[in-house]
């Protein structure tokens, strides 16, 4: 791992911050005198959620956090700093974007999940990560970099992620003025998940990359080799390929090169002369197809295209069908990796480099410290999991207080049973009467990636909840039962084995441990206004 991020630090080099110009703060949304932001960090990754909002009581000291010293187990530099969500309206009042001046201004369409929209006025040069910045800050968002701008194309059932470089205008602008388009502002946690860990979205009987490492390779050579412009592992496995002018799927063995993507006209045989070529992706791009089964006829829900950039045409759509999920996002990875290479890399680093870069963190982040004031003597935390675990009882403490205190104004019994079925109401993680179809949809628009997770109420058994869960790209569904002792209610999803007394705790609880599911809960799954 460290030969590999020596050797992606020698590839790239960081580009300059350049000028900075203070953010309007109307609503009416006008931008026009802004591009290219800088993303603001406004939060810890590495801390759950919930457990942001309940940290240890911070005071100002002088003591410098060292860098380097937590680290994640990931083959590129994945550095962190910590940053409170309490700070979060000090940070949107006083930062600043390095946007500069444009002598022209468009306006686009930003659609949500519920399709709900708003237009913004923006510069024509705007890139992906313009427009989310933008829409992270005026709603409040904590930015975790993991929001996207989707490129939607309703006539034809497709959509795909907008790379953070890419410029809005020229990807509205390519399928012609008549393209039914629609940009879609959403979480995709998947986007660059295989930076951290590759192993997961490429198998190793898909991938061979030479001769020398006998067709196997760690994962700090696998992303190194797709980054390098001379090199690249080769891509292979059956896909199945709709027949132009046909309704017919054939199934063939399919090679993915540097130079393009080919299919065997003989079996598995990679021999020139049974190589044809399908495709090649300088003047295309790769999208995922949206109801397979019903638009196209596809074998399997698990469809992806090969769309040139400047046709919008249903005949000019190469289509292509896997067996499973995991076959899917290997070979749009991979195509993903081919097209763009190394500036995805610069994409993916680009947010933690500015927050090291940013002098905002001599301020607020470095100053702050995690104090313990239990004892007689004041004294800092300095375990990141002492400190998070003592945020996370001052929390429940806090909502322990606030019920005895509203119990007080009506009957206690009450009181004590409508608050902690209220609390969680307000999380961005539960969403109230969803289906078991729409939180699998919803899931899988925010990326199939470990621990990515929502909270509903059950539709088959009322008074209940669900917690859908993603593992090894499978959504799994948990029912979460009430509990009654002698008039106290609980909740428990392993059998009254665990107990909660309110669902906050539940998930606070399994973001820390995995306890009886397959694993902890990691990334939440929001829905915001527009």
């Amino acid at each position: 791992m460290i030969d590999m991020n020596k050797t992606l630090e020698k590839i790239h080099t960081s580009g300059s911050l350049g000028q900075k110009a203070e953010i309007f703060q109307s609503e009416r949304g006008d931008v026009s005198d802004f591009t290219s932001p800088t993303l603001i960090p406004l939060e810890d990754p590495l801390l759950t959620p919930n457990a942001q909002k309940t940290r240890p009581k911070l005071c100002k000291g002088s003591r410098s956090i060292k860098e380097g010293e937590e680290s994640l187990s990931s083959p590129v530099p994945n550095h962190f700093p910590e940053l409170l969500p309490s700070t979060l309206s000090p940070f949107i009042s006083e930062c600043l974007l390095p946007w500069t001046k444009s002598s022209t201004t468009q306006v686009i369409k930003v659609y949500n999940e519920d399709n709900t929209s708003k237009a913004v006025e923006v510069p024509t040069d705007v890139t992906a990560r313009d427009v989310c910045q933008l829409f992270v800050l005026k709603n409040q968002c904590i930015d975790e970099h993991s929001w996207t701008l989707f490129d939607h194309l309703t006539h034809l059932g497709l959509e795909r992620t907008i790379e953070d470089h890419e410029s809005v205008m020229e990807v509205l602008s390519g399928g012609g003025m008549d393209t039914e388009s629609r940009l879609y502002f959403r979480k995709n946690y998947a986007k660059y998940e295989f930076f951290r860990k590759p192993l997961d979205f490429f198998p190793d009987h898909m991938v061979s990359i030479s001769t020398e490492t006998n067709g196997m390779a760690d994962q700090s050579e696998l992303i190194e080799t797709f980054l390098k412009s001379s090199t690249c592992p080769e891509i292979h496995g059956y896909l199945h390929a709709k027949e132009q002018s046909r309704k017919s799927w054939k199934k063939f063995y399919f090679v993915l090169r540097r130079s393009g993507l080919y299919f065997s006209s003989k079996g598995t045989s990679k021999e020139p002369r049974h190589l044809q070529f399908f495709a090649e992706f300088s003047d295309s791009d790769v999208y995922t197809v949206l109801s397979a089964k019903k638009l196209h006829g596809a074998p399997t829900e698990f469809a992806f295209c090969i769309k040139p950039t400047k046709s919008s045409s249903a005949r000019d759509l190469k289509l292509l069908c896997a067996d499973d999920e995991q076959t899917k996002t290997c070979w749009i990875t991979a195509m993903r990796l081919l097209k763009f290479g190394m500036q995805l890399y610069k994409n993916f680093i680009q947010p933690h480099q500015k927050q090291k870069a940013s002098p905002m963190r001599s301020i607020s982040e470095n100053s702050l410290v995690a104090m313990d004031f239990s004892g007689q003597k004041t004294r800092v935390i300095e375990n990141p999991s002492e400190a998070l675990s003592v945020a996370v009882e001052e929390g429940l403490s806090w909502r322990r207080k606030s019920c005895h205190r509203l119990s007080g104004h009506g009957s206690t019994s009450t009181a004590q049973s409508s608050i902690p079925n209220i609390v969680h109401m307000a999380q961005p993680w539960f969403h109230s009467k969803l289906s078991r179809e729409e939180a699998q949809r919803l899931i899988a628009q925010q990326g199939l990636i470990d621990g990515v997770f929502l909270l509903r109420e059950s539709q088959s058994n009322p008074k209940t909840f669900v917690l859908s869960l993603c593992h090894l790209q499978k959504i799994k569904h948990f029912q979460i039962l009430p509990v009654d002792d002698e008039g106290e209610l609980f909740y428990s999803l392993d059998d009254d084995h665990t107990r909660f007394t309110d669902l906050i705790q539940l998930v606070e609880f399994y973001q820390l441990n995995r306890g009886v599911l397959p694993c902890k809960l990691k990334h939440q799954c929001t829905r915001i206004a527009l």
